[in-house]
């Protein structure tokens, strides 16, 4: 069975948002260059893979989400999106549905929960997942069956590329954003434990747990100021353990899956045209593979 792609929309509504001239607009005047880029990533994506199931994924929970229950300030410091991209959060929602595709959302379970989710609830099917996202979060997903796809930059993640790149193995993810934080989520980490420090210390342990369990053994560590850095790991260990339950992904977002909800037939033409017209959308609607009637 060919993959299911799970895609995690926000970082290329936020790239188009960015990267597309502001003066792209709906004939009412209203802003459309971020739901414009991210309709034709939508396509693209449609008419390079062909998929038969997907699903796409939305952030519905910057400040609501269950981690700002146990940490307040976990994305304190993050603006929220400006007001003319705010504006155009609806009509991503909207062209996403018009192209047929799965869509999720929730007020407590972030993006990145609700793939987590579908993977899991999905887990009995034999197939693989490949998970659209630039998000260095999502690496912690990787194993045999699932790849992290950062499609802007057409780079594959499997295990071996995610150790290449960050240094630690995919199922050590959250243990390296525990200890050195992630100034983007603003999740702390350990008090002056750095990338660089956080890696070695992961080459020698397995995880956090396995650190704190045997932190006698870090001051014998062949790095320099292993004694310091066993005294920051003690000073550091609450933070470090939060850390961990904000950077982990949870499995328990209420989102409903199966295969057949999965399952990519097309688009709806008259909703697509519909729905293109009222933004201004003129030959994009060209580029749509894959009509439900066949045409």
């Amino acid at each position: 069975m060919p993959p299911i792609y799970l895609i995690d929309a926000s970082p290329y509504i936020f790239r188009a948002y960015f990267s597309i001239p502001g003066s792209i607009r709906t004939p009412e005047g209203a802003p459309a260059n971020a739901v414009y880029g991210y309709t034709a990533f939508l396509l693209d994506l449609l008419k390079r893979e062909q998929p038969s199931h997907l699903a796409v994924a939305f952030d519905g929970s910057l400040t609501t989400s269950f981690r700002n229950e146990i940490y307040p300030a976990y994305k304190a410091q993050r603006e929220l999106p400006p007001a003319e991209l705010e504006a155009q959060l609806d009509a991503c929602w909207e062209v996403t549905k018009a192209l047929g595709m799965a869509a999720y959302i929730d007020d407590r379970f972030e993006a990145d929960d609700i793939i987590g989710t579908l993977i899991a609830k999905l887990a009995k099917h034999e197939g693989k997942f490949v998970v659209v996202s630039g998000d260095k979060d999502l690496a912690q997903l990787v194993n045999k069956r699932v790849t992290l796809w950062d499609f802007a930059k057409d780079r594959r993640f499997d295990e071996k590329a995610v150790k290449q790149h960050f240094g630690v193995r995919p199922n050590q993810i959250i243990d390296l954003l525990a200890l050195m934080g992630d100034a983007v989520d603003n999740i702390p980490g350990v008090k002056g434990i750095g990338e660089k420090t956080a890696v070695a210390l992961l080459e020698k342990f397995a995880s956090i747990e396995d650190i704190f369990e045997k932190l006698e053994r870090v001051e014998k560590m062949a790095v320099r100021g292993a004694a310091a850095i066993r005294a920051k790991l003690e000073q550091g260990r609450e933070h470090a353990f939060l850390s961990k339950d904000l950077a982990t992904i949870s499995t328990k977002a209420p989102v409903k899956a199966n295969l057949r909800a999965l399952q990519y037939n097309g688009a709806d033409r008259q909703q697509v045209e519909a729905l293109f017209d009222q933004l201004g959308f003129g030959r994009i609607r060209e580029r749509i593979p894959r009509w439900k009637d066949g045409r």
